[in-house]
C-alpha cells in the first residue's frame, strides 16, 4: 500500500525544481565539487516515522550517487535522539536536497504520529479513526499513506470513489423529498457503490434511513444524540462520526458504539515533527 515510485519521483522532481530551478548558489560556489558528507536523520521528539522513500528520493534525483539508509522503517515508532537514516556522499548535493527532503519527512512523520495517538486513544472500542479530504493539494496520496502508517484508515481517496451526500447537497436539493432523491440515486449508479449520507440532526435520520445508504455520517451530534442515533440505525448501516473531534473528546465518541471516527486534523492541521540532519564533514573543507 505505498505510493508508487513513479508517483514519489513525480512529486520530488518538482518539489526539488521549485526549490532549487537553477542549482543550489550557495553551496554550489561556497563548496569544492569534491567535497562529501556524512548526515544523520536524528529525531527532535519521539513519533512515528513517514516518508522513507521520499526522503531517499531527494536525494538520489539529486545526485544517484548519493547513499540513504534508514534505521528505522515507515510505521515504526522511535524515541528522541534516535538516529533514523544516515546520507552519504556530495556535499553540494546533500545540502541541495535536505529541505525537500525533511519538509516532507518532517510532514508525514506528524501526520503517522498524530494519528497513532487517536488510535490508541480509541483501544477497546470498535471505532476505526480515519482520514478525510482536508489533505494538502497533490500530497493526498502520500498523507493518507501516513494516515495508514499511523494505524489509521483510509475515507474515500476522491470524489469519484464513492457517493458522499453532505449537508450542502441536501441544501441544494431544497424541498426535495429526501427519501426520494436518494433511492432515485441509488438506481442509477452501479450496484458496487457505496453510498454515505451525512446528517447534522436526528430528525433527519428516518428520511435517510428509509433509502438504505450503506453509511450514515453524524456530524456534530452531541454524545446523547450519537448513542440514539447508533440505537436507532441497528445495524442498518455504518455509523461516521464527524465534527469537533480531538484527543479529548475521541474516546467518548468512539464509546457510544460508532463504527467510524472522521478526523479532518489528522492532515489539515497537523504539526510537522521535529526531525534534523545533523551534518558532518568526512574531511577538512579547504
Amino acid at each position: 500500500m505505498k505510493p508508487s515510485q513513479n508517483d514519489i519521483d513525480r512529486l520530488i522532481r518538482a518539489a526539488l525544481e521549485e526549490d532549487a530551478p537553477w542549482g543550489d548558489i550557495t553551496s554550489q560556489t561556497l563548496l569544492p565539487a569534491d567535497a562529501t558528507l556524512t548526515a544523520q536523520l536524528v529525531a527532535r521528539e519521539s513519533g512515528v516515522l513517514c516518508g522513507s522513500d521520499l526522503f531517499r528520493a531527494a536525494f538520489t534525483l539529486t545526485d544517484p550517487k548519493v547513499t540513504t539508509h534508514f534505521h528505522v522503517a515507515d510505521a515504526e515508532t522511535f524515541a528522541a535522539n534516535t538516529i533514523l537514516a544516515t546520507v552519504s556522499g556530495a556535499a553540494r548535493s546533500i545540502l541541495q536536497a535536505e529541505r525537500v527532503a525533511l519538509n516532507l519527512v518532517q510532514r508525514l512523520s506528524g501526520i503517522a504520529t498524530l494519528t497513532a495517538q487517536y488510535v490508541a486513544a480509541v483501544t477497546g472500542t470498535n471505532a476505526r479513526i480515519t482520514d478525510t479530504r482536508k489533505t494538502t493539494p497533490t500530497l493526498r496520496i502520500f498523507e493518507r499513506y501516513a494516515v495508514r502508517c499511523g494505524g489509521g484508515h483510509n475515507h474515500r481517496f476522491s470524489l469519484s470513489d464513492a457517493v458522499m451526500v453532505k449537508d450542502n447537497h441536501i441544501a441544494a436539493l431544497g424541498n426535495t423529498d429526501i427519501t426520494a432523491a436518494l433511492r432515485r440515486l441509488r438506481s442509477e449508479l452501479p450496484h458496487t457503490t457505496h453510498i454515505e449520507v451525512e446528517i447534522d440532526r436526528l430528525d433527519q435520520l428516518d428520511a435517510v434511513l428509509a433509502a438504505g445508504p450503506d453509511t450514515v455520517l453524524l456530524d456534530n451530534f452531541t454524545l446523547a444524540d450519537l448513542r440514539t442515533a447508533v440505537a436507532k440505525i441497528a445495524g442498518k448501516a455504518l455509523v461516521e462520526a464527524s465534527g469537533g473531534v480531538s484527543l479529548a473528546t475521541v474516546a467518548a465518541i468512539a464509546a457510544t458504539g460508532v463504527d467510524l471516527i472522521s478526523v479532518g486534523a489528522l492532515t489539515h492541521s497537523v504539526s510537522a515533527l521535529d526531525l534534523g540532519l545533523d551534518i558532518h564533514a568526512d574531511r577538512n573543507i579547504a
